[in-house]
This record gives structure tokens, C-alpha cells and sequence, in this order.
């Protein structure tokens, strides 16, 4: 099994209160850490995910535990595809984990990370869509600097904008760590030791961007309290600025949302233990 550790599992529970009986959507069900513990409170789940590899895991990880569960390979945004597929019409919770497992961005051949080697990818489905080094063959220097600011709170966007146009083209993890680095003047050495790598909002950035990820998620929140039933809970756990603000948005200016629970953080102790989890922000709201 790939080591993964859920983000705010208890807290996500907690928001969710799973009973047996009850059908649960996990719109990014990744390596089945949030879906396993819903099935251990005897919960239905349907899982989503875009990345193949994460539901062979999923599905082995949930089969050790019961067979309440659907898997299906599919974007979060389609979800009304998926639950007439299902043949379901209102589910009781609806969970979507922004984040990215920690073996997708430790393995190599994906491209997710820059400490280590590997092809410019970056797609969350690899059997679809471009990859981040073609996205970067053609983006104009405006755009990217757009999208280091939006998406990734870059402050120095027009610098490895510019030097990353300049540099095209570029295909690999360590040409675009290296220009980057460069461009904000950082050696490959000293970025090694700083607290936040010097690349890490631009590699955010552009795996935002190269998946559509914003776009994807103002979907799933407009069409989310069509499928929960009366009462249902809707909890989306983000990890960047942006994707935060169209949640809290969606959630404070729906009618549909009888309750609102107020923003939840990692506990210090998590943080310690997981330090991807720094940046988690969990909210949820109960359906009217």
C-alpha cells in the first residue's frame, strides 16, 4: 500500500457524521484514506478520481474492508454524469479533498515535484490532456505571469515568466526547478535548505493550471446542492488561497445552506506529523 496519510480525517468525520446506512460521494477519493473511514462507519461511498493509478489503490485498500463502495474513473465535475450512471438522485454527503497525494508527487514519472528528477507532466490523468511542458510551449508571457499571481501567490511571476519564455523549450522537472531558481536568484543549493522551496508556487501554479482545477471546482460547487438531499453536508478541504475563496463564496451566497460551520485548520500535532498539511483549510455547510 502507498503511504498516504488522510488530511483532517477526524475533523472531515466529524463534519460529515457518517452512519451506516448513509451514501457518501467522495469526489476525489485518491488512495482511499477518507472513503476507508466511511466505510468502517458501514456508509455507501461513491468514489471519483482522475488518476487511474489512485483508484487501483483505492480499490484494493477498500475491498480489505467491505464492498459498499463504486469507483469511477471520472473528474468531479462531471458528478451528475456519474450519479445517473450510479442511478442515484440525492446523496447524504458530498466530500471533495483538493489536495494531491503525497505518492503522486513522490513519484518521478509524474512531474509534480521539484525535488526530483522527471518529464514535465503534471496531469492528474495522465491518459488525457496536455502536459504542463506543452501548456508552457505556448502560454504568452502575460498569461503565466496571470497565473504564477492567481494561482500560486507568486510574487515574483514576471521575473520567471519572462525567464521562462525566454528558455523554452522546457521539458523536464529539473530545467524548469533550475530557471526558476534562477530567476529569483536562488542556487540549486541554497533553495535545498529554504523553508518554502523557491519553485514550489510555480510547480503549484502550473499544476492548477495544466488540470483545470479552478474551472473544475466552480462546477462541482454550483451542481453540489442539487444531489444532496434535505439535511446532506457538503465538505471541501482546499489547500490553496483560491480554491478556499470559491468554496467560502459558494457556500455563504447559496440559499440552498441552512448551516455554515466556521473554517477549520490542522491541529499543531498533525502539522508536525504531516507537514503537506500546513496549508489545509477545511469547510462545510448542511444542506436546507
Amino acid at each position: 500500500m502507498l503511504h498516504h496519510l488522510p488530511v483532517m480525517l477526524h475533523e472531515t468525520m466529524d463534519l460529515l457524521e457518517p452512519r451506516p446506512g448513509k451514501v457518501i460521494v467522495d469526489c476525489t477519493v485518491g488512495y482511499g484514506g477518507h472513503a476507508a473511514e466511511l466505510l468502517r462507519h458501514r456508509c455507501t461511498v461513491i468514489g471519483l478520481d482522475m488518476d487511474p493509478q489512485s483508484l487501483a489503490v483505492a480499490r484494493e485498500r477498500l475491498e480489505e474492508i467491505g464492498d459498499r463502495f463504486r469507483l469511477f474513473h471520472a473528474n468531479f465535475a462531471a458528478l451528475p454524469k456519474i450519479l445517473a450512471e450510479a442511478g442515484v438522485e440525492r446523496v447524504h454527503g458530498i466530500l471533495a479533498d483538493l489536495g494531491i497525494a503525497s505518492p503522486q508527487i513522490d513519484d518521478p514519472a509524474r512531474g509534480f515535484s521539484y525535488l526530483k528528477p522527471g518529464p514535465l507532466d503534471m496531469r492528474m490523468d495522465p491518459t488525457r490532456g496536455k502536459p504542463a511542458w506543452r501548456l508552457l510551449d505556448r502560454i504568452s508571457e502575460e498569461e503565466l505571469v496571470q497565473a504564477l499571481l492567481e494561482l500560486g501567490d507568486e510574487t515574483d511571476a514576471a521575473s520567471i515568466a519572462r525567464l521562462l519564455v525566454r528558455r523554452r523549450p522546457i521539458r523536464t522537472t529539473q530545467e524548469l526547478t533550475a530557471i526558476v531558481c534562477e530567476a529569483r536568484r536562488f542556487t540549486l543549493e541554497r533553495a535545498r535548505g529554504a523553508k518554502l522551496h523557491p519553485a514550489a508556487r510555480t510547480f503549484q501554479a502550473l499544476r492548477i493550471l495544466v488540470n483545470r482545477e479552478l474551472a473544475n471546482l466552480e462546477r462541482l460547487l454550483v451542481v453540489v446542492p442539487e444531489y444532496l438531499q434535505s439535511g446532506g453536508i457538503a465538505v471541501f478541504l482546499s489547500f490553496h488561497s483560491g480554491e478556499d475563496r470559491l468554496v467560502k463564496k459558494a457556500f455563504q451566497n447559496s440559499a440552498h445552506y441552512s448551516e455554515r460551520w466556521p473554517l477549520l485548520v490542522p491541529s499543531e500535532e498533525e502539522r508536525r506529523q504531516n507537514p503537506r498539511a500546513r496549508s489545509a483549510k477545511l469547510r462545510g455547510a448542511r444542506r436546507a
